[in-house]
């Protein structure tokens, strides 16, 4: 045993990881197996907290009392000699399923392979915490299981639908141990395979999917024959039993309250056979019957099954010739149980046993269409059930209702035919010669329009107007809208007369017309059926007529420019052959040739309309909405201007200009529509030009007040995204009249929006923030004299690349802007004068305060001691 000792170097490794307790685990009890079949023994670790894979020893003991070594999961050479050609070979490998578990596979297990398996895991664990090692007990049976395929009764595996059949195998096991058979139909149709029905080993009855109804009355069951018998019995075979049928037995023991599945065997029975039934069903193909009149139809029945079958018959009806369409509704039907469903006007009758017989009383129009014939079979089943054995459908009969149409012409002329544009048109439809009349005949009228042909052009015809039966009128989309606006009028008045007036006539409204008169029969249920329809002969309406000429020309006063300039464009607008023409003017924008960007893309910018009125039409430029104009110069001439145009701006300009003529009141006619040539707009650059310029709505401001600052940038060439540009702005002043000093730093704000301010030495505060993208604001709140001078801004642009990085692009500077601070003479000396007044007033009566103090106490005193001083030096002297 002396390969069960601890590896010390791997072992080691383990230890480092190992920080809880596990517990080996092997299935409980013993495991039963059969000579021949493989064993399969899995192992894992519970309660583990350590490497990502655990390793695994099995070893294997046939007394029980010894163990040899049998595989590893970690160390090629821990396997017994004895083992090794078995584990080159495959017969023994190990199967990890997860981490933490493995499974011992044994093919084909033998006798000798009986005994006891201990499944470990190495340790270095200074104190045990759980189990590292669990054994299972393996018992190896000898093959005493039998299973084969029984002789068939009659009828043979060949047999028809409806017809019973049964299939027998044997089973049986002389196993030294009390073991339990379980037995399992299976039915094979091509690669699918279907469980029929099972006896488990505990002694119940499974039915497979789709077999839990037959299973449950009786169609399929499932018995024993003697003492290794097995029978499997269907009452009424069905297509889907069509099959290679399987007997499936496996054996089982109860070790400890659980079961063990030790083997399982199968053998292929017989194939059954499904012969289809043959079932035909035939009508009169063509039937022809007067309107008034019955309608009867015979559908014969041929089919080969003289057995208990019980027909089914559906008469059904179809405007088609496919009974599968929706539409297709049963007139009468004969259920199994020689039952008649039918309507009050609709009779089924059985003639004989394969004949029945379908009366149709007192035909109409509605009638004519399509008859079909449906056939079942049905044969009994268990518990009064059916079964359907076939089915059949017979070809249509085409079935025409004859009746007498009325007869009559249509004449169609123009009672009023325009000379000119906006003229009246009037025509007249008129039904005549009408012969065969009827009471129950009404007329309704459809107009239609044709443009008039050119060489071989295929010209459709566009419907204006249709009348239905029940005097409804409904307009064609040609129609549509001049009918709501009052200009196509429709109306019926006389019997026989329908009119069609065209108030304001067009030359889109140049054409052939005709009209189509439809006569409509009525139904017993009061509705209208549509019977015959009269085409008249067209008429033309036509008119001489000149082509309108428009002619617009487009110019460009200054034809170079650079960005951020203004775009200007004038067009103008020549035409002939129009009345007293106005003109609306649209701006249109294409995209250069070679920009891929938006191809053929054609944006409308601006338009101005016949009245003057002016309209922004896609323009998205929230920035410029004030930056395009259209206006109109002269009566034949407009102009377009863009203001601080950008890159983006570039493509091709032109003017789409449509002339209008009056009409009656204060409607216009749109006479023709020209497109001038384009002007293009394109702007040379290899990148970006920044500029930047300083602006002041307060150059002179009086002290105190606020002063306001611009600096504006202008970017000139390639267009950039706003994310891919920021700027680093900088303010200076010179405080003199000239610029012969040092500039000085005011503040400074960078491309991430951090502001610096310098420090000062008098009062006014400064602030400065960012606008909008190009626009920066710096303020002096409180100005002063000292901020005088000449102002400026310095930028820095920093331009994002297509890498991701960002590029400095060179300093630039604005022109100065000179700034004047002002002094307010009054409010400069009022209050100085009022504090001098004041401090002077206060400062006499102070003084005259301590005059007049002094002259009481202090100066007596000083006068007494200055004369006794000189006294003295008067006595010194003559001394």
């Amino acid at each position: 045993m002396g390969r069960l000792a601890p590896r010390p170097l791997l072992l080691a490794l383990l230890s480092l990881a190992l920080c809880r307790g596990r517990v080996v685990r092997v299935p409980a009890g013993s495991l039963v197996r059969v000579v021949g079949t493989e064993l399969v023994i899995p192992c894992n670790v519970s309660d583990y907290d350590g490497p990502s894979e655990q390793n695994f020893d099995w070893s294997f003991s046939a007394s029980g009392s010894s163990f040899v070594e049998l595989a590893s999961t970690w160390e090629a050479g821990f396997p017994a000699q004895q083992y090794r050609e078995r584990l080159q070979r495959g017969d023994i490998l190990l199967r990890r399923t997860a981490n933490d578990a493995v499974e011992l596979h044994i093919k084909n297990v033998q006798h000798p392979d009986q005994g006891q398996y201990k499944c470990s895991t190495p340790s270095t664990d200074a104190t045990m915490q759980g189990n590292y090692e669990d054994t299972v007990q393996v018992k190896v049976l000898p093959d005493a299981l039998r299973v084969a395929a029984s002789p068939q009764p009659s009828p043979g595996p060949s047999l028809r639908e409806g017809e019973p059949f049964e299939l027998r195998c044997s089973a049986s096991t002389t196993s030294p141990l009390h073991t339990h058979l379980a037995l399992q139909w299976e039915v094979r149709r091509g690669p699918a395979r279907r469980s029929i029905l099972s006896l488990t080993h505990e002694g119940r009855f499974r039915p497979g999917p789709g077999y839990e109804q037959r299973y449950r009355s009786g169609d399929v069951r499932l018995d024993t024959v003697g003492s290794d018998g097995y029978r499997l019995s269907v009452s009424r075979a069905l297509s889907s039993d069509q099959g290679s049928y399987r007997c499936i037995v496996s054996e089982w023991i109860g070790e400890q309250g659980s079961w063990q599945e030790i083997q399982e065997k199968a053998v292929d029975v017989a194939t059954v056979v499904i012969q289809p039934t043959v079932l035909r069903a035939a009508v009169a193909r063509n039937v022809s019957v007067a309107e008034g009149k019955d309608l009867g139809l015979a559908c014969n029945i041929t089919t080969d099954r003289a057995d208990d079958v019980r027909p089914e018959v559906t008469w059904s009806f179809s405007r088609t010739p496919d009974s599968m369409l929706p539409g297709s509704r049963v007139l009468a039907r004969l259920d199994r149980d020689s039952l008649v469903h039918s309507s009050p006007r609709v009779a089924l009758s059985h003639m004989d046993a394969r004949s029945y017989h379908l009366l149709v009383r007192d035909v109409s129009k509605e009638n004519a269409g399509y008859y079909f014939c449906h056939v079942a079979l049905w044969t009994p089943g268990h518990n009064r059930t059916w079964h359907k054995v076939a089915e059949a459908v017979s070809a249509p009969a085409a079935v025409t209702v004859t009746w007498l149409e009325p007869d009559y012409q249509v004449y169609l002329n123009a009672s009023k035919a325009p000379e000119f544009s906006d003229d009246l048109t009037e025509l007249e439809c008129r039904i005549v010669d009408v012969k065969n009349p009827e009471a129950s005949v009404r007329f309704t009228v459809s107009w239609y329009y044709r443009a008039n042909r050119r060489s071989d052009d295929v010209v459709t015809s566009e419907l204006l107007a249709v009348m239905n039966g029940d005097w409804t009128l409904k307009y064609g989309e040609r129609s549509k809208q001049r009918a709501r606006e009052g200009d196509f009028i429709f109306s019926k008045e006389h019997p026989n007369t329908f009119n069609f007036r065209i108030q304001r006539t067009t030359e889109e409204d140049r054409g052939n017309y005709y009209c189509v008169v439809s006569a409509w029969t009525k139904q017993r249920n009061n509705s209208w059926v549509k019977s015959k329809d009269v085409f008249s002969k067209p008429i033309n309406i036509f008119w001489a007529l000149e082509d309108s000429v428009l002619v617009v020309k487009a110019r460009q006063p200054k034809p170079f420019f650079a960005a951020g300039n203004t775009f200007e464009m004038t067009c103008k607008v020549s035409s002939k052959n129009i009345k007293s023409p106005r003109y609306s003017v649209l701006i249109t924008a294409e995209k250069p040739v070679g920009d891929l960007s938006s191809p053929n893309e054609t944006k409308y910018i601006i338009s101005l309309d016949q009245d003057s009125v002016v309209k922004l039409e896609n323009w998205t430029d929230a920035s410029r909405v004030d930056g395009v104009v259209l206006e109109k110069v002269q009566e034949d001439e407009f102009r377009y201007r863009m203001y601080q145009t950008q890159v983006s701006d570039a493509g091709l300009y032109r003017c789409v200009v449509t002339a209008w003529s009056p009409v009656r009141g204060s409607l216009w006619r749109e006479a023709a529509t020209s497109l001038s040539n384009p002007i293009e707009i394109d702007f040379q650059t290899s990148g970006p030009i920044f500029n930047a310029s300083v602006h002041s709505d307060t150059p002179s401001v009086i002290r105190g007040d606020l002063i306001k600052l611009f600096c504006i940038i202008t970017v000139e060439g390639a267009a950039l995204d706003p994310d891919d540009m920021a700027f680093d702005v900088s303010w200076f002043a010179v405080h003199s009249f000239g610029l012969d000093k040092a500039p000085v730093l005011l503040s400074s704000l960078d491309r991430k929006g951090i502001v610096n301010t310098a420090q000062r030495d008098w009062k006014s505060s400064l602030s400065l923030e960012r606008m909008s993208m190009l626009e920066f604001l710096l303020q002096v709140h409180g100005s002063e004299d000292q901020d005088f001078g000449n102002y400026y801004c310095s930028v820095t642009p920093w331009v994002k690349a297509p890498t991701g990085s960002w590029q400095k692009e060179a300093e630039i500077q604005s022109k100065p802007i000179f700034i004047t601070v002002k002094m307010d003479v009054l409010n400069a000396f009022k209050y100085p004068l009022l504090i001098g007044i004041g401090l002077s007033a206060a400062i006499g009566l102070l003084s005259c305060l301590i005059g007049y103090c002094s002259s009481h106490w202090c100066c007596k005193k000083e006068v007494q001691e200055t004369r006794r001083e000189r006294r003295r030096l008067m006595s010194m002297e003559m001394d």
